[in-house]
């Protein structure tokens, strides 16, 4: 097969979806990888990395789109991006279809098959390709909200951990999944004042035990959200729904309420925000207030550390591109229930229900999509 590797083309997005040593692994089994120059520039890994590796390598990104079987990216595809898709083509990346509607509209209008690492799903319900880079969105969620709390950028002047005889930050971390649990632990280890809050009792539960008793934990109703969010100096909101567009679960007044040069943290913006108040921002602008409150709501948070991050994606995303590249989207599916879950288009029709339901369109299972294709 003939697999693409473009240059991400979104604001300040530095990862890339293939390192060298898996464009080697793959020309090894026998496909060709075209990678557009530049591609792993902002990961540190140069073009001469890539031809070494035995890959082809372009200027043009037109001619990766055009001429790839299996395009793999990091993000959704740009605006610029949207007519080189093409029908039957095979788009491996994090969609957010729920949250993007204009992207939605594309990909299905273009027919191609849209496949998304963040619905990617094993039958436990953990999301492999989401996790490396939740990780790392919740530990860099907690260092971005030390950093904004600094009165030169804005701040209330508060130090996370404090000092002995005075009060540490005040973190409220809403969602103990990936995101929230990396945030806690980071936030906790800076000596702050942890509390979390989620639905799941029994996540509650594990996370209380893996920090050592150091973090407060709270089952979540609206009425333990909005006292908490209320006497919080750092908000954190981390809250997954799969495939779906996250809740809202704090609403403009709870953030109305909380003290002027407070910060908070959405690393749901990328799924639309579980913060009413919430609106994506860049790297090159992070932040924005609303009545005195501070919100880093960076859409691409992972993108901050793009060799870290990049090896980490590599390494959970290469094993379902190999399958692909070997046996096409059709015997990869049937192979792998997970990567079947991940499709959420299919040569114009929505076939995962949660994206489905987000999007206000009819949900055609996988298999009866593939029939009226084939």
């Amino acid at each position: 097969m003939l697999v693409g590797l473009p240059r991400e083309t979104k604001e300040q997005e530095y990862r890339v979806a293939l390192t060298p040593d898996k464009v080697e692994m793959l020309v090894h089994d026998g496909h060709t990888v075209l990678v557009e120059a530049g591609a792993g520039e902002g990961s540190g890994f140069t073009d001469k990395d890539y031809a070494a590796a035995g890959a082809r390598l372009t200027r043009g990104h037109e001619e990766v789109f055009g001429q790839a079987e299996l395009v793999v990216k990091v993000k959704e595809p740009q605006p610029q991006e949207y007519e080189l898709l093409r029908e039957g083509q095979v788009l491996f990346t994090y969609l957010h279809l729920a949250a993007t509607r204009p992207v939605a509209e594309a990909v299905l209008r273009s027919r191609a098959i849209g496949i998304a690492y963040e619905t990617v799903e094993l039958p436990d319900g953990h999301l492999p390709l989401l996790a490396p880079m939740s990780q790392i969105a919740g530990r860099l969620a907690s260092q971005a909200a030390a950093h904004y709390l600094q009165r030169p950028v804005g701040g209330s002047g508060r130090l996370m951990g404090g000092v002995p005889g005075v009060r540490p930050a005040r973190v409220v971390v809403i969602g103990a999944g990936s995101v929230g649990s990396n945030a806690v632990r980071v936030a906790a280890g800076m000596g702050a004042e942890v509390l979390a809050i989620d639905r799941n009792v029994e996540r509650l539960r594990e996370l209380e035990e893996s920090v050592s008793g150091r973090v407060l934990t709270v089952a979540a109703t609206t009425r333990a959200i909005s006292d908490a969010v209320a006497d919080a100096d750092v908000l954190v909101g981390a809250v997954l729904v799969t495939g779906a567009r996250a809740p809202r679960v704090v609403t403009r007044a709870m953030v109305e309420a909380m003290r002027r040069g407070s910060v908070v943290v959405d690393v749901a913006v990328d799924q639309g925000g579980c913060i009413e108040t919430t609106r994506p921002t860049t790297h090159t602008h992070p932040i924005f207030t609303v009545s005195g409150v501070i919100h880093y709501c960076v859409d691409n948070i992972p993108s901050a550390v793009p060799y870290t991050a990049s090896l980490a994606l590599t390494n959970v995303t290469y094993p379902y591109v190999a399958l692909l590249a070997r046996l096409g989207v059709a015997g990869a599916t049937k192979a792998s229930p997970a990567l079947a879950r991940g499709v959420n288009t299919y040569c114009g029709m929505v076939t995962h229900p949660a994206v489905a339901e987000s999007l206000g369109l009819p949900c055609v299972p996988l298999e009866e999509a593939m029939a009226k294709v084939h």
